[in-house]
């Protein structure tokens, strides 16, 4: 385990103004935390004042009282740090895989967010020791399965806070190892719980919260590709322009979405030579009408196929369900998200802020946008492949003799069943199940919802592979790269800098998931950007 490089630009914790970029930032990156001087002072001032209501063994849920279903139960103050102990060590109950250590950092940073918004009352010790966690370079071990959403994250969150009191796990290398050899590595103590801390650390939404910030950061980044490889597939089909026009857009059906995929549309085909205009293909039709001979069918077509002319109004879709989700979970990455709360000067407040079902929601939005994604990515794959639908291509696009080879033929296979797995990866918020005895009779499966929105981004990765592999190999079998927009030769040459020219059938496997990996890095978009000064939206 290695220190974290503090070279970076430190992330500022005051539980106001964190973003998604910014969680990024500090789990993928190794940003520094910082807690900020204001947020610490408010939370002294609020654990004090807090701790004079405690001490005077008056009923207050979690503090004095039992948990959940046991909140009938009375526990006296004397029991302070044993009740959040046990709370810790009952909950660290989570099972399956462990999240990456990119995600458990950015479960980490939403939780100390939150905690630095001061109306959860923990003293300043249990921040900076997060912070610690962060820029140390300590992961805990946090298993996937185990949350229902609903009095927050418990299992997750519970696999967090056992680190702190120096029990349970923490990742070297990807691996589990016991947390208390390696903060005895560092000199670093185990902390005492106190009043509401165990409470305080598990009762929110960080989980849910801070992977969606990861999936949802990263299907920004996705868009962006889908829209690179569909520009790319118009200039090598020869499409047309004109259902990218700004006026269709801006002025006839501003939605924000559709406006920004039109945009980055244009600004990828800009300098092409193999686009047309709408003018064009109604002047080539009206020449062939007036040639004189009699004309009942065409080979122009003046609109194409839907995958390629509703670009902005399907993608343009899933980017305002994106926008739509980053707005939740920045306003829950910044929100007190546990109970109870404190407020100076008030009663205590007693509620349900702990609840994921704003992130639930805005996460099965997520699932469902991200899958149409896949969806349009395989019919465009498919149209390119189809020799009656790719205006001229040879079949599955074979470079050399059809039939002795088989080309893109297996390639398109993947995209496709990953198509239906996506369909199988159905809504999370609606599949409430009682627990807890019955006291958490209605519950969000807020992490539920994120893992699936995970899933499905990583399915769309491997469809878009496939996608830019038979994109790049249609520019070359049909000889047009010349004629190709800057964009669309950043694209291309960005694609055969990892994988040749299928110039006769190979072992395609390695081909796909090298494409997929460049992807799931956002290579494609930084070349797009490097080499064609493409800025998108």
């Amino acid at each position: 385990m290695t220190a974290v490089e503090t070279i970076a630009v430190p992330v500022a914790f005051d539980g106001e103004g964190l973003t998604i970029d910014a969680v990024r930032r500090v789990a993928e990156e190794g940003a520094p935390a910082r807690i900020g001087d204001d947020a610490l002072a408010k939370v002294r001032r609020n654990r004090r004042l807090f701790e004079d209501i405690a001490e005077q063994n008056i009923p207050i849920y979690g503090v004095t009282t039992g948990y959940g279903e046991m909140i009938y139960m009375q526990v006296d103050k004397s029991k302070e740090t044993e009740l959040q102990t046990n709370l810790v060590r009952s909950h660290s109950a989570g099972v399956g895989p462990l999240f990456a250590e990119d995600e458990a950092r950015a479960i980490v940073a939403a939780r100390l967010n939150t905690l630095a918004k001061g109306h959860s009352a923990v003293r300043p010790e249990i921040l900076e020791r997060l912070a610690l966690y962060l820029n140390q370079g300590v992961t805990p071990a946090i298993p996937q399965i185990g949350s229902l959403g609903a009095s927050g994250d418990l299992a997750p969150l519970s696999h967090v806070a056992g680190t702190l009191i120096g029990e349970g796990y923490v990742l070297r290398d990807g691996k589990p190892v016991q947390t208390r050899k390696v903060l005895g590595e560092l000199g670093v103590e185990p902390l005492r719980l106190r009043f509401k801390e165990g409470l305080a650390l598990i009762n929110g939404t960080s989980a849910m919260t801070g992977l969606g910030s990861l999936v949802v950061g990263r299907a920004f980044t996705q868009v962006r590709q889908a829209e690179i490889v569909t520009a790319l597939l118009i200039e090598a089909l020869r499409g047309s322009t004109s259902p990218f026009l700004a006026e269709g857009h801006d002025i006839a059906r501003p939605h924000e979405g559709q406006i920004d995929t039109a945009a980055n549309m244009r600004a990828l085909m800009e300098g092409s030579r193999l686009t047309v205009e709408h003018a064009d293909l109604r002047r080539r039709l009206q020449e062939s009408k007036e040639s004189g001979k009699e004309v009942q069918r065409s080979d122009i077509y003046l609109q194409k196929a839907y995958s390629l002319r509703a670009i902005p109004q399907v993608v343009g879709a899933v980017r305002d369900t994106l926008y739509h989700a980053a707005k939740k979970l920045e306003i829950e990455l910044n929100s007190a998200n546990d109970n109870p709360l404190f407020f100076e000067g008030r009663e205590i407040f007693h509620g349900a802020n702990f609840h994921g079902q704003p992130i639930a929601f805005a996460m099965d939005f997520v699932t469902i946008a991200l899958t149409q994604l896949g969806v349009l990515a395989e019919r465009q794959i498919n149209r390119v492949l189809n020799r009656h639908l790719s205006y001229g291509l040879p079949e599955f696009l074979v470079a050399g003799d059809p039939g002795l080879h088989s080309g893109f033929a297996g390639a398109q296979y993947p995209a496709t069943a990953l198509v239906a797995e996506n369909r199988t990866i159905g809504p999370a918020s609606i599949q409430s199940v009682p627990s807890n005895g019955d006291n958490q009779d209605v519950v969000s499966m807020g992490l539920i919802a994120a893992r699936n929105a995970r899933r499905v981004l990583e399915n769309n990765n491997k469809i878009l592979a496939v996608e830019f592999l038979a994109a790049a190999q249609a520019v070359d079998v049909s000889g047009r790269y010349e004629g190709l927009s800057p964009a669309a030769k950043a694209a291309h040459d960005a694609v055969r800098a990892l994988v040749p020219v299928l110039d006769e059938d190979r072992y395609m496997a390695d081909d796909i998931e090298l494409v997929a990996a460049a992807l799931s890095r956002g290579e494609f978009l930084e070349a797009v950007g490097r080499h064609a000064g493409a800025v998108l939206r």
